[in-house]
């Protein structure tokens, strides 16, 4: 093996991983979140849990990131510990799935044509030639994600294929045979394997490295299969160093993934080498190539999930002893956050996620607005901190929420979901905002508690006809947004216009009351602070319901909506305007 052989073999070893992280990566992004919100809700039984998790790493080529995701839904508390362990069950039998692929470089050259075509060097150029067409001209962004998945798994194949050709002159060094035949020790082996994958940070690269050896012919059983053993193992430390910070649930599932490939692993090695004692297997010093190795690989975690899969509630007991509660922490435990950095290592799903806490932030804003008016009227000392508390949540929300859009938005997002996080934002700062003017609302009425000040018959009539109209609006766009109701939104602006009319009518009707002495200055400057605040909850639900409406058509230019939707040419806006107009008629 010259010095030109090892530079093919790290350049065959770059284009294969590399086209695994591409075509994962791609497969991920064109599946839009949707497998892991399917393993959410379709879990409520371990042997779905098993099909799905399966199922979900087959499809996305990675039991790493379907575990880790796992941990990150025991973290945010969406799923109870017993639900991700068949999940993890299912996700290690998954990941086979691409040493099958892989095994495909085996296939003898002096075949049928048929069966020649299925070999890397004769489909992955095509596949490759395939995915460049359509990835240099493809306009839509799925077509786009098609094409690299194409091109992610023609570099994968023809890497694997570099590998294979270029460590074939190893089988003439009797140096490397003698190493190989040392990994036939079960410990050695084991820990090789461990090792491999941790420093590849995936099991599915780590088996394809030992496939391509494999096409020396010279590994064997007795060394092979200790070694894919470890990299069971090591599989595990990926997801270890993901439930570093997370709480105690989290850890146990992660730790319930090492403590299930290290029982199937010590199970296995039982079961194998006790057989050789005993019979003296004839085939443990044949060699294996990579279609050999990807049976191993696929025996091995289809012996462990069925030997394990009837003690999956032992387990989870298990777990609960290793990793014992905290008395002190208690509630402190339950409390798992807004978020989970773990999800994302699919964009999609975490903005998903970011969806149903602005969700929870829009119904709580719309709870203190709606408090806030009611408040006027009648002030309340258990309504005043209820205000207050939610206020807080609200700020909280906004914190977190902004600093986890932040690191989606430094991640390769498709258009769709880029947009979807630009939506989100400004949901955000919105719903904060609105929250902020009904604290406004609260202090004033404080204000007049304690001072014992009061508004006239006639101000607490006009304030009760503005904060019905306030109370409507918010309705709406909140209502918009959660449901992404388009045609709700277009209701906002028409009703933000008779908001700003009002304001302007009262003001003017409080400053005649004034200037009658009606009403002192001092009640006066009350007065406005609440009117101005309604008006102001108006204008951000106008921001919010722009929002919906433009980014629904790709774009986001407010004034020129704004300018373009209040003319006397908009039919739609005009008669609703006159609708909101006669239904908040100051007499």
């Amino acid at each position: 093996m010259t010095i030109f052989d090892v530079l093919t073999l790290l350049g065959g070893l770059a284009m294969f991983l590399f086209g695994m992280n591409v075509m994962g990566s791609s497969l991920e992004k064109i599946s839009g979140g949707k497998l892991e919100s399917i393993l959410e809700k379709m879990t409520n039984n371990r042997i779905k849990g098993v099909l799905l998790g399966m199922i979900v790493t087959a499809v996305i080529q990675s039991s790493g990131a379907v575990t880790v995701m796992a941990v990150g839904f025991v973290n945010s508390g969406i799923m109870a510990l017993r639900q991700v362990i068949g999940i993890i069950m299912g996700a290690n039998i998954g990941t086979t799935v691409t040493a099958w692929i892989l095994s495909l470089t085996g296939i003898d050259a002096d075949s049928n044509i048929f069966i020649q075509l299925l070999k890397p060097s004769s489909f992955a150029p095509l596949l490759a030639f395939i995915g460049i067409v359509i990835f240099m001209f493809a306009k839509s962004e799925k077509k786009k994600s098609i094409s690299t998945i194409l091109l992610g798994f023609a570099l994968l194949m023809i890497g694997m294929d570099t590998m294979s050709n270029s460590v074939e002159g190893l089988k003439n060094i009797p140096e490397f045979t003698g190493i190989l035949t040392k990994f036939s020790n079960p410990v050695l082996g084991i820990a090789a394997g461990f090792l491999l994958t941790t420093v590849m940070q995936s099991s599915s690269a780590s088996v394809g490295i030992l496939q391509a050896l494999s096409a020396t012919g010279a590994v064997s059983v007795s060394a092979a299969f200790p070694i894919v053993l470890g990299q069971n193992i090591g599989s595990c430390t990926t997801v270890l160093l993901s439930s570093v910070g997370a709480n105690k649930n989290a850890k146990r599932a992660a730790g319930a993934h090492l403590v299930f490939n290290v029982i199937g692993v010590v199970l296995a090695s039982a079961l194998f080498y006790g057989a050789n004692a005993i019979f003296d297997l004839p085939f443990i010093e044949e060699a294996v190539g990579p279609a050999s190795i990807a049976i191993i690989h696929s025996v091995f975690n289809i012996f462990t999930t069925i030997i394990l899969f009837p003690f999956g509630t032992l387990l989870e007991k298990l777990m609960c002893i290793i990793i014992k509660d905290d008395p002190q922490e208690g509630i402190k435990e339950e409390d798992t956050g807004l978020v989970d950095d773990r999800f994302l290592r699919s964009p999609a799903y975490a903005l998903d996620k970011i969806k149903e806490q602005c969700d929870e932030m829009a119904l709580l804003a719309k709870k203190n607005i709606s408090m806030s008016i009611d408040f006027i009227k009648f002030y309340s000392k258990i309504k005043d901190e209820k205000i207050k508390e939610n206020e807080k949540l609200l700020d909280q929300y906004e914190d977190a929420l902004e600093t986890y859009l932040l690191k989606i938005s430094a991640l390769d997002l498709s258009i769709e979901d880029s947009m979807r996080a630009s939506k989100y934002s400004h949901a955000i700062g919105n719903f904060e905002r609105i929250g902020d003017y009904g604290v406004n609302i609260l202090k004033t009425k404080r204000k007049m508690h304690m001072e014992k000040i009061h508004f006239s018959a006639d101000a607490n009539k006009e304030l009760d006809i503005m904060g019905r109209a306030v109370k409507e609006i918010i309705e709406n766009s909140t209502n918009a947004f959660i449901n992404n109701d388009i045609d709700l939104a277009q209701t906002i602006e028409p009703l933000e216009q008779v908001i700003n009319n009002l304001k302007a009518q009262l003001r003017a009707k409080h400053s005649k009351r004034m200037s009658d002495g009606e009403c002192s200055i001092e009640n006066g400057m009350l007065f406005f602070d609440i009117i101005n605040s309604f008006e102001r909850i108006a204008d951000h639900c106008s921001n919010l319901a722009v929002c919906i409406i433009e980014l629904s058509q790709g774009s986001y230019k407010t004034h020129s909506y704004l300018k373009g939707v209040k003319t006397s040419d908009n039919k739609y806006f005009m008669e609703s305007f006159e609708e909101y107009l006669n239904k908040y008629a100051v007499r």
